[in-house]
């Protein structure tokens, strides 16, 4: 406690959350940090030591000791926030998408583009619009909509091609057909992306909020493994955080025995083994707390704002204002319900991980 110098951990130094590159980190702070791990005396470089006649005691004018509690920081501001695990983190994708959004928007405006006919409702005194999606309770079709435009986002901006064996489609196909090398040099369109993902979730009956925490276990996939998401390799990242998000929030969850029957050349054995490997790469953590999902559900309707997804709205009447207070209260319920569910798979994959070390141990 007495000591002026004091070992601070690297915040890119956490193994649960992706280091950046191109982080401008001082070495001193690197050379800190290895001396630490490896049980080490740290010694601060010669920059960053204070001499003590710089020093004021006095208490009055010049410097003074500050206190511990000033000089650590919050364990929870510590880390970098990962947009997955906190709710006041932005999420990737949208920031994706704003580049592409403010370019569209800066060559209409260069190129003196009309907007076209304003469709978009306004609020008054007197009347409310809103669409058919509330966030206890989305509509699927939109919100299908939305989340493959932000995939579409990731492949498209992605900062470079990394990428695992195990979500590699030309070691790992998901079909028997032979698919031409040029298929994997072209970023998907985002039709093509949504057709993918609606066959998936309309044969399995998969409901909307799977479709956002999907895209949360996305997010927190290629944070965690410091991979992205590319041609290669995006069909099975999809694949696997749906299998993921639909086993855990899913009321009746579909077996990947099913999944194997909608996509009739993959094996049973490759589904497994693909949601093990998902399951170890976000080191077991399946939580999503609800503050989270609701920023991934807004900031998905700010997404389709900006792109101008094309969305009905009609007027709020009393009825509709009584069936929305009905489901906020059924949804409160079915909530608390999945959330119970969750942590009991959680302490599952938990034990899963100790019988694991365990074995591991003993061989």
């Amino acid at each position: 406690m007495g000591n002026s110098l004091s070992c601070c951990l690297c915040p890119n130094a956490s193994p649960k959350l992706g280091r950046r590159r191109g982080s401008a980190e001082p070495d001193s702070e690197s050379e800190v940090y290895k001396a630490a791990a490896g049980n080490a005396v740290a010694v601060a470089p010669a920059a960053a030591t204070v001499e003590p006649a710089e020093l004021d005691f006095a208490g009055g004018e010049g410097h003074h000791l500050q206190h511990i509690s000033d000089r650590e920081m919050p364990e929870d501001l510590a880390l970098e926030p990962n947009p997955s695990d906190h709710p006041r983190a932005s999420t990737i994708f949208l920031s994706k998408s704003q580049t592409a959004v403010r370019q569209k928007r800066k060559s209409n405006h260069l190129n003196h583009v009309s907007p076209g006919q304003l469709t978009k409702k306004y609020n008054s005194c007197s009347t409310i619009f809103l669409d058919d999606s509330i966030v206890r309770q989305p509509n699927l079709r939109t919100t299908l909509k939305r989340m493959t435009l932000a995939i579409y986002y990731h492949i498209k901006n992605r900062a470079a091609d990394r990428s695992l064996d195990i979500f590699d489609e030309r070691l790992h196909p998901l079909t028997r057909e032979k698919i031409p090398e040029e298929y994997f040099e072209h970023d998907p369109e985002h039709e093509f992306i949504y057709r993918f993902v609606y066959t998936l979730f309309s044969a399995a009956l998969l409901t909307a909020d799977c479709a956002v925490v999907t895209l949360v276990y996305l997010e927190r996939l290629l944070t965690y493994a410091e991979i992205d998401i590319c041609p290669t390799n995006w069909k099975r990242i999809v694949l696997g955080a749906i299998l993921l998000a639909s086993r855990l929030w899913d009321d009746d969850a579909v077996r990947d025995v099913e999944y194997s029957q909608i996509l009739k050349d993959v094996t049973v054995e490759d589904m497994n083994e693909m949601e093990r490997h998902v399951l170890e790469l976000l080191h077991f953590n399946i939580n999503v707390p609800f503050s989270v999902y609701a920023k991934y559900y807004f900031d998905l309707r700010s997404l389709a704002h900006d792109n101008n997804l094309n969305v009905l709205f009609s007027p709020l009447t009393k009825q509709r204002a009584r069936n929305y207070e009905a489901i906020s209260r059924l949804c409160d319920d079915e909530y608390k319900d999945v959330c119970r569910a969750a942590m009991r798979r959680s302490f599952s994959a938990d034990h899963f991980i100790g019988i694991r070390r365990s074995n591991a141990i003993l061989s």
